[in-house]
């Protein structure tokens, strides 16, 4: 299993993003940002840089 202390809680992907905790919940339920609930909603940082090459036109 991927160390568990390397994953993002949702706050740190919010502060990444520049979004509320709110809106990225939001896209972790409409599967946008894939994530593990343990405990609290946990982002691989691998599937956040998923999520932002998605977003963007490079």
């Amino acid at each position: 299993m991927d160390d568990i202390k390397k994953y993002l809680t949702v706050r740190q992907v919010a502060r990444k993003l520049g979004l509320t905790e709110e809106w990225v919940r939001d896209l972790i339920a409409k599967k946008e940002i894939k994530a593990v609930k343990i405990g609290h909603w946990k982002v691989k940082p691998q599937n956040l840089e998923i999520f932002i090459k998605s977003r963007t036109n490079i």
